[in-house]
């Protein structure tokens, strides 16, 4: 392994002061650079250049072990150890991730659901239950908000509202967007947390007349909403977070439209389930 270090690091620094830092002679390096490619070496280039042509496909957006998976639906034959060690050595890095502010206003005094979920998040078939929560965007006009509906059988957002205000309206256009695609019928359970737009009676009142049970997270616990969290963390890191602020609402909304129902939801391998997009998961879906 020290000749390939020198190899990739003679452009910085002459070769025989690497050798002498690693007490190997110039002439054993020369030797080494003459040598011809192992089988070993051509099969890792071969892999690097799928890894990076994956890595740029996704916009930075995958580490190791997605990697794998993607690299495996190609046909590629490889572990995740060695394709880490090839990201690593090639200084190719997932975005990494960050912390947020909350925009939960539960300081109210509106009637509360209970937690029907009780942090298990698991469903045996589509639309038995959603979550629901609200983060915030950045644009160069100001703060915008979005809205989303999780699926928790598929992981796929199937509603979503982008406004720049946190009123219960925002609320209400992502239930259209779910309600129309989905109609989940009786007995759906629609968990948030506390915020003012969940407890608002106009959505009470319209979750009812669905016939979906509302249920709501504890106060303050991140850990009651957490694969919805988990997505809100997935979208910054992934759509936000190394690029410079929105124009707009509109250059926003396109954005988010986008990561969302192209990408996201179509694309995107989820760890949760299998590594296959939220689409194909649900498409596998088999009604007993």
């Amino acid at each position: 392994m020290i000749y390939p270090f020198i190899d990739q690091h003679c452009h910085q620094h002459s070769v025989r002061f690497l050798c002498q830092v690693f007490k190997v002679s110039t002439s054993g390096y020369y030797a080494y650079r003459q040598r011809p490619e192992s089988m070993r070496q051509r099969a890792n280039e071969a892999l690097l250049s799928q890894i990076r042509l994956t890595f740029r496909e996704h916009k930075q957006r995958y580490g190791s072990p997605r990697m794998t998976a993607a690299l495996k639906k190609r046909g590629v034959c490889c572990s995740e150890n060695r394709v880490a060690r090839l990201m690593k050595d090639n200084h190719l890095r997932a975005k990494m991730k960050k912390r947020f502010i909350k925009t939960t206003d539960s300081k109210h005094g509106l009637p509360l659901a209970t937690d029907r979920v009780q942090r298990d998040f698991t469903a045996e078939r589509p639309n038995q239950l959603w979550l629901s929560d609200i983060t915030y965007i950045r644009t160069c006009e100001g703060w915008v908000y979005l809205a989303a509906i999780l699926d928790v059988y598929s992981r796929k957002i199937v509603g979503w509202a982008l406004e720049d205000h946190l009123g219960e309206a925002l609320i209400h256009q992502s239930l259209s967007m779910a309600l129309s695609c989905r109609n989940p019928g009786v007995g759906l359970i629609f968990h948030s947390d506390q915020g003012s737009q969940y407890a608002a009676a106009s959505v009470r009142f319209r979750l009812k007349h669905e016939g979906i049970l509302q249920s709501m997270s504890r106060k303050g616990d991140c850990y009651d909403n957490a694969m919805m969290e988990s997505f809100f963390s997935t979208l910054k890191r992934e759509l936000i977070l190394d690029r410079s602020p929105f124009i707009n609402i509109r250059d926003a909304f396109f954005a988010v439209k986008n990561y969302i129902e192209q990408y996201y939801n179509r694309v995107r391998l989820h760890s949760g389930i299998g590594y296959v997009s939220p689409v194909k998961y649900e498409n596998q879906f088999i009604p007993t």
